[in-house]
């Protein structure tokens, strides 16, 4: 055992968690951070997040950060997508855009060793989710055109949407409506999902609850297949339920809290999911504490404070009162939660 996998944050199943790590400091000390916090997976940004200007080649250190991460065991990688990218509107000019945008990152996927492409599923603008789901498809299919297929080819990953602005992806429903519409267009096998739980809880998932969260996992499973679902974004939030807002908080300080974390990471359903986490104050020494609170989640144990506590947040805060705009889903209901959920 090295001394990278020694301080490995442990998880069951063989399943791997990691955090989104900023590039300010080069592609090699983002590595090393990865592996110094004990992460088993990484997501980053390959370019500038809010442009739509592309480097024309992947960064000269991509091919030593690629082999670092393979000595240090830490993959899958995902590359999110530019927050731009919205292929799902009725902007011929964005839209555009937005396919060429991801068409680069396909393209620059394998110097980086990236597994996965991560995007939001977008926003239809007023012109109706059907015309969204339609138009997302068309631009994916476009993208992935000039994509070489095959076993090693990027999978590009389609996250749910907190149903802000005209989103789609907002219930587990919509997601089934992407499927459909893109295997018609030959594109399963190409495209996998991510339910990011902050998202799932703005759209009404109550995911504090274990029962619920088994309901929608049971929910995706019917609909589209758990095999199809390749990353969770774990977040804890400090939006309202059903709110419809995305605001990320650290694990176990917000209102989803440590039950609803543990039971995911820990749900025998998910071995084949990695975990990827999208929490504040990551340049703040919270990439360490937010992945030694996943292995306490885990195991049970009481979370690892943070570096910079603040007034009524952290491990031991007296929980918010959660708002409760509907009833907790059941299994006949929970397909319509996400839709349901008002502004």
């Amino acid at each position: 055992m090295t001394a990278e996998s020694s301080r490995r944050v442990e998880l069951p199943g063989g399943r791997r968690a990691g955090p989104h790590l900023p590039m300010g400091s080069g592609l090699l000390k983002v590595a090393e951070r990865a592996g110094e916090i004990g992460a088993s997976a990484l997501q980053i940004f390959s370019d500038n997040p809010t442009a739509w200007r592309r480097r024309p080649e992947p960064p000269p250190e991509a091919s030593a950060f690629r082999q670092r991460l393979a000595e240090l065991d830490i993959g899958p990688l995902a590359i999110h997508a530019a927050y731009l990218v919205n292929l799902a509107g009725a902007d011929d000019v964005l839209f555009e855009r937005s396919v060429d945008v991801l068409r680069h990152e396909l393209a620059h996927a394998p110097a980086f060793g990236a597994r996965f492409i991560n995007v939001h599923a977008g926003s239809h603008r007023g012109a109706g989710a059907e015309a969204g789901i339609a138009r997302l498809v068309d631009g994916l299919s476009r993208a992935l055109a000039e994509s070489p297929d095959g076993p090693d080819a990027p999978l590009v990953v389609l996250e749910n949407s907190s149903g802000g602005g005209d989103a789609i992806g907002v219930s587990v429903e919509q997601l089934a409506a992407v499927l459909e519409t893109a295997t018609a267009r030959g594109l399963d096998g190409r495209i996998g999902f991510c339910l990011d739980t902050a998202h799932l809880w703005g759209a009404g998932y109550d995911i504090a609850d274990p029962a619920v969260i088994d309901c929608v996992l049971a929910e995706f499973d019917r609909l589209l297949g758990l095999d199809r679902l390749a990353m969770i974004h774990l977040n804890d939030t400090s939006s309202g339920l059903g709110s419809r807002h995305d605001r990320h908080q650290n694990l176990g300080e917000g209102r989803i809290g440590p039950v609803g974390m543990a039971h995911l990471l820990r749900h025998p359903a998910l071995d084949h999911v990695t975990f990827y986490l999208e929490t504040p104050g990551m340049e703040e020494g919270f990439d360490a504490v937010n992945m030694a609170r996943v292995g306490d989640l885990v195991a049970g144990r009481p979370l690892t404070p943070g570096p910079l506590p603040r007034p009524g947040t952290g491990p031991g805060a007296k929980p918010q009162a959660r708002p409760t705009p509907q009833a907790r889903p059941t299994p006949q209901t929970l397909g319509r939660a996400g839709s349901q959920a008002g502004p």
